[in-house]
């Protein structure tokens, strides 16, 4: 038991000195935004694998595969060369938001603050993805009515973070 009384003591004396229980959180949430970056290094090499793997074998296969007819000649062939170039774009963006995540984690561990230009671009990326990933046949108009919103709203809260840092740094 007394074995256990020293690290306690320890932990509830943390508790009362405010400098030493702040040091403390700091150093947990830098653990954290490592691993998470480790974390999102690992999702970036997957989907970079993903993206290589799926355009070798599936614009192989559309482009070599018997028949060897032009593919402008067939509708379906053009109609489904389509969805495998929307494929790969949407996997292009994943992996330029991943990065946008990782750069995220990366300006906080350096500053230790949350840059909201980054957070704000990182949004917008995701938006465009879904919207050249978007299949207009089956989208409703409230849908798009709400994406544009968001667009909107993006890109307003971008210019105001502009304008705030502009007039911060005092730069034209």
């Amino acid at each position: 038991m007394r074995r256990y009384k020293r690290p306690i003591k320890r932990l509830l004396e943390g508790f009362n000195d405010n400098d030493r229980f702040l040091s403390g959180i700091n150093q947990f949430v830098q653990i954290i935004a490592k691993l998470l970056s480790i974390g999102i290094l690992f999702i970036i090499g997957m989907t970079v694998y993903e993206v290589g793997h799926y355009m070798f074998v599936e614009l192989h296969q559309q482009i070599f595969a018997p028949p060897r007819t032009n593919i402008a000649d067939n509708p379906d062939q053009v109609k489904q060369f389509g969805r495998t170039l929307f494929t790969i774009f949407g996997l292009f963006l994943n992996v330029l938001i991943a990065i946008e995540i990782l750069e995220n984690i990366t300006a906080y561990l350096q500053k230790h603050v949350l840059q909201v230009e980054l957070v704000i671009v990182t949004s917008l990326i995701a938006v465009a993805r879904k919207i050249i990933i978007l299949d207009l046949e089956k989208t409703a108009g409230l849908d798009l009515a709400a994406l544009a919103c968001t667009i909107f709203a993006l890109a307003a809260a971008y210019w105001v973070v502009l304008q705030v840092n502009h007039d911060r740094t005092g730069t034209h």
